[in-house]
């Protein structure tokens, strides 16, 4: 076996270090700062970005827009809120199926998972289906978080 390949096809050469942070676009940001707090996730910084290199960056014009970086307990996440003023956000699908085309889904690991989602449901979420098990391995569960995105949960059965 080739084993040059191992490490990507690049080794030494542009290649991606990590992958830094996900982008949630919400309408409400103190909403959704609230939710991913109560999942347990920590404000790591806020900030307000404008101007013509944040304009030319995105592809809009006459961008202002509050970000908040929430980062996961073990540091190696990061998940970026941001809310747009200007220009007004184009409204999505809220309540999109779970197999629509397209990022609206991301998965954390826990501990508790019926504790987690009894606190979530306070802030405003609902469960997408049901709360499985699968096989011996895993609790699952899918539920509708701030602006519509789906924020699954897993819980390894020990």
């Amino acid at each position: 076996m080739d084993d040059t390949n191992q490490q990507g096809p690049h080794l030494g050469r542009g290649t991606i270090q990590r992958m830094d942070n996900v982008a949630i676009v919400v309408d409400d940001l103190a909403v959704a700062k609230a939710f991913f707090v109560e999942l347990g996730l920590e404000l790591e910084g806020e900030a307000t970005v404008e101007g013509g290199t944040v304009d030319r960056l995105v592809g809009l014009e006459g961008v202002r827009s509050d970000i908040a970086m929430m980062r996961t307990p073990d540091g190696h996440g990061r998940l970026e809120l941001t809310k747009y003023h200007t220009p007004s956000s184009r409204d999505g699908a809220p309540r999109a199926p779970a197999n629509m085309v397209g990022a609206h889904r991301i998965m954390f690991a826990v501990e508790d998972i019926d504790d987690i989602v009894d606190r979530l449901r306070r802030h405003g979420a609902e469960l997408v289906g049901e709360l499985v098990r699968y096989e011996n391995s895993y609790r699952l569960c899918y539920l509708r978080g701030p602006a519509g995105i789906i924020v699954a949960l897993a819980e390894q059965i020990k």
